[in-house]
């Protein structure tokens, strides 16, 4: 079990501010729980808290961007994506300023806060943005990779992390291209597609469903947007069959893109594993994860009910 992905961008941001003296940090009253604590007690000069005003601390993020500042402005992905929707929108997105967002406790994950504090329909919001990057790392080695990604990008970056331990699934040596999914397993009769805490229980659904004879690709689509379309139609017109599965509303969100690709291409069936249109509630995260079907035999089951 790995960290989790919130601590990795914690840790990122403050190796990041070593090499980059033009990274500035801010929060929004959560510091301890989207750990830019780590980056604010090594440059203290660097980080701003706002308390819970996240729509200022977007306005002062795109005023350090305009500056020639890389401001990486941090808090709950309801609060970030959610309450300062429009200051993202008018006072980022419209200018493309360069603003990087890093929204945590993402999806079901986050567990006991429940329904209200768990984003499940964040990525449809920010993809909806034109200028737009999203970010969506599986691992704390994708994590760290994201982070010193989204610094080269000239514009909007929203990169979304979650609130437990995760399995590490990537290496060091694996190539993060902004845009470009990684195929972590070949096959030729279903392909997995996934992000995110997922992307585990992919790899976990691909063993079943090989077990059973059944050969099957896993890809990690680690960048949301810009969606990789050459990898979806390499796919969806060699397999069977493709599923997407997303710790998030199937309602606009990565199944939709992939959806969107897919339409009047391919030979391929397509599902879509997620959120089925229903807020989230307060427990644990694998007993969420049980309950709203965002499991490796509930993966499995709907690639085998295609085929």
């Amino acid at each position: 079990m790995g960290k989790s992905l919130r601590v990795a961008y914690g840790e990122a941001l403050r190796d990041l501010g070593a090499v980059n003296d033009k990274v500035v940090v801010m929060d929004a009253d959560l510091s301890n729980a989207t750990m830019t604590n780590i980056f604010a007690k090594v440059y203290p000069e660097r980080f701003y808290d706002f308390g819970i005003a996240e729509a200022n601390m977007m306005c002062e993020a795109a005023g350090f961007a305009h500056s020639g500042l890389i401001p990486f402005a941090s808090t709950f992905a309801l609060f970030g994506a959610g309450r300062a929707f429009e200051i993202i929108r008018n006072a980022i997105c419209y200018v493309n300023a360069n603003v990087k967002l890093g929204l945590s406790h993402a999806g079901l994950s986050v567990g006991e806060d429940g329904g209200s504090h768990q984003a499940i329909e964040d990525i449809a919001l920010m993809r909806a943005l034109p200028n737009m990057t999203i970010l969506a790392p599986c691992d704390e080695i994708e994590t760290r990779k994201a982070v010193f990604a989204a610094a080269e990008i000239n514009g909007p970056v929203f990169i979304r992390t979650s609130r437990p331990s995760t399995d590490i699934v990537t290496k060091e040596e694996d190539p993060f291209v902004v845009g470009k999914a990684n195929v972590l397993k070949e096959g030729t009769d279903v392909a997995l597609f996934s992000f995110g805490l997922m992307v585990s229980r992919a790899l976990k659904a691909a063993e079943a469903l090989e077990a059973e004879g059944i050969s099957t690709a896993v890809v990690n689509f680690h960048t949301i947007k810009p969606i990789d379309k050459e990898m979806i139609l390499k796919y969806a017109n060699s397999a069977k069959a493709v599923v997407t599965a997303e710790e998030h509303t199937v309602m606009g969100g990565f199944g939709s893109a992939v959806a969107e690709v897919l339409a009047g291409h391919g030979q391929a069936k397509f599902a879509m594993v997620g959120i089925q249109d229903k807020f989230g509630k307060s427990g644990k995260p694998d007993e969420l994860f049980e309950a709203y079907g965002l499991t490796a035999e509930n993966i499995a089951a709907t690639a085998k009910s295609l085929l």
